[in-house]
């Protein structure tokens, strides 16, 4: 989700539109898309409510064009405007499933594709810095344990956060996670991960409560949760650092090493070897930026 933050619709605040029963029909996505879509569904409600229109029976293609374009007016990520369009086809597709609407407003309309910015890499001397702290504490040992799992594993943080103990093998060094569309797979991880994570759990994980099942859990007794992970960042990281720049940095740095990319596609979860090659591209302007750096006439 994008920095502008917008909450998930209560109740029904657009009664015409039916967020509850959209939102029932997602249930089968992940959590953070369903919150998403009925977010952006209901913000749509609204931009539409001003023009005179309360439901999606009035909305025609160029109400839709106007309002992505409105987006663009409030200078969000192309990324974001994408899934905010994403959203509402998905939602007037369901409409006319439901019989609804008779036809689809959204059909074919079209949306940046949210290629515009390259993920922020962090260089082998900033990972270094991050995770080659000391510190002995409860805390201590369980930020330790999370950071070096999101860069040893590559993982997204939902799935850091949603570890459970059944999940780690730290004989076998490989933890199973839980991923988009409720899909496992299980994941290598190198020694000291596996070191760090086990002085977590043999040691400073007893003194805390939580979930009795869950690997990761905050101070208010509860599983570690994606605000839990970002302050962790803000806290230790040298510069600001999002946590899904460690599953970036994972990625680039494995095709740096010469990976090959459908190994990388399958350690990050990738349905589409196609998400992964972003990462070529990262590496490419990586590599780049070395070269004019360091070639005497470059």
């Amino acid at each position: 989700m994008s920095g502008n933050r917008e909450s998930v619709p209560e109740g029904d605040p657009a009664p015409g539109w039916d967020l509850p029963g959209f939102g029932d029909w997602l249930s089968g996505r992940a959590e953070a898309t369903r919150r998403a879509y009925l977010s952006d569904l209901g913000a749509l409600a609204e931009w539409m409510s001003r023009s005179g229109v309360d439901a999606p029976a009035g909305v025609d293609r160029l109400h839709l064009r106007r309002y992505l374009a409105s987006l663009g007016t409030r200078r969000l990520a192309r990324a974001t405007v994408a899934r905010k369009a994403a959203a509402l086809r998905c939602y007037f597709a369901w409409s006319v499933r439901q019989g609804r609407l008779v036809s689809d407003p959204s059909r074919s309309l079209r949306a940046p594709t949210g290629k515009g910015r390259l993920p922020r890499v962090l260089s082998e001397g900033e990972i270094g810095a991050l995770l080659d702290r000391p510190g002995a504490s409860a805390i201590d040992q369980r930020d330790a344990a999370a950071l070096e799992l999101l860069y040893a594993a590559g993982l997204r943080v939902s799935e850091l956060c949603g570890l459970d103990r059944r999940g780690v093998d730290l004989h076998g060094r490989t933890v199973t996670v839980l991923g988009k569309g409720g899909k496992e797979r299980r994941v290598p991880i190198h020694e000291r991960a596996a070191v760090a994570l086990q002085e977590w759990l043999r040691e400073g994980r007893t003194t805390m409560p939580g979930p009795a099942q869950a690997v990761f859990v905050n101070q208010r007794g509860s599983r570690l949760g994606p605000r839990d992970v970002r302050r962790i960042l803000d806290r230790l990281a040298l510069s600001p650092t999002h946590p899904h720049a460690l599953r970036h940095t994972f990625a680039t740095h494995l095709l740096d090493g010469g990976a090959d990319l459908r190994v990388v596609q399958e350690l990050l979860g990738h349905a589409s070897l196609a998400t992964t090659q972003i990462y070529t591209h990262v590496s490419k302007e990586r590599l780049r930026s070395v070269y004019e750096g360091t070639h005497p006439r470059a």
